[in-house]
């Protein structure tokens, strides 16, 4: 049987697959916690970039969000993790932008982050060693996420092993696909080795134009966690001084809702 254009394989029944959704805002956080997810990932300018660092009060907001519904009688908060990222385009960095992410990395520690999402390469597409050693080093106790940058490199299994070495507990990955559905042959090969030789010491999470229907056969190929972003467009004009009629993005309740479902449908399946 194949869904959304590859072959679904049958998951472990009752096997734990995170859900993480990439939020924009306090509310994205609220959405993300009524649906259960275990993550957030926040960032701004999603749609337009690929996402970007938060700024420090938005951090601060997304923060108070998760620890209001953490209160007694309240729903489980997921965790708050920070993408990272200080521009646009590639993820080769000068040495005045791996300095800024090493700051932005420790104040979104030291403002009770508990997770940071980072990146870096050489020229040569590879890891980039040394600024991320000192990306995990600022982090702390923290848990680092490589980003989809590992989507660049030329040999993700040795890049997988290389970011076991350097600490990194997590990749987030499309197999090197513009699309998790066209990447699941990769991403069961890079979740085997992460379960197997690499003995859990790494997490793989299928993340990239994920859509509700290509849920199950993630699962499938043995991810650790399936990250979407569950949004929609809001219209909004704005005029020529504020971006025309761009609108601006929102965590769509029902997506979420809808790949909740489908994650335990999948993972209850035997």
């Amino acid at each position: 049987m194949t869904t959304s254009g590859f072959e679904a394989t049958t998951p472990r029944a009752g096997r734990d697959v995170a859900l993480e959704l990439a939020v924009q805002d306090p509310q994205g956080v609220r959405v993300a916690a009524s649906v259960g997810a275990r993550r957030v990932e926040l960032c701004v300018g999603l749609g337009a970039t690929g996402g970007l660092t938060p700024s420090a009060g938005l951090l601060a907001a997304a923060l108070d969000a998760a620890r209001d519904l953490g209160l007694p009688g309240g729903v489980s908060a997921p965790e708050v993790h920070v993408l990272v990222r200080p521009r646009p385009g590639g993820f080769v960095y000068s040495a005045d932008e791996i300095d800024l992410q090493v700051r932005d990395v420790r104040a979104a520690v030291e403002a009770g982050a508990s997770g940071v999402v980072v990146g870096a390469l050489t020229p040569h597409g590879e890891v980039d060693v040394d600024a991320v050693r000192a990306l995990v080093a600022v982090a702390g106790e923290a848990e680092v996420t490589f980003h989809r940058a590992f989507d660049v490199v030329a040999d993700q299994v040795l890049a997988l092993d290389v970011l076991v070495d350097l600490g990194v507990r997590r990749v987030l990955t499309s197999g090197g696909a513009p699309r998790c559905a066209d990447g699941a042959g990769r991403l069961g090969e890079l979740a085997a080795r992460a379960h197997g030789p690499l003995g859990g010491a790494v997490q793989v999470m299928a993340g990239g134009g994920v859509r509700v229907e290509d849920v199950a056969a993630l699962v499938g190929v043995g991810v650790d966690a399936v990250h979407l972003s569950a949004k929609r467009v809001v219209v909004d004009d704005a005029g020529p001084g504020g971006g025309g009629d761009a609108g601006y993005e929102v965590t769509d309740r029902a997506v979420a809702k809808a790949a909740r479902a489908a994650l335990d449908a999948a993972t209850q399946a035997g």
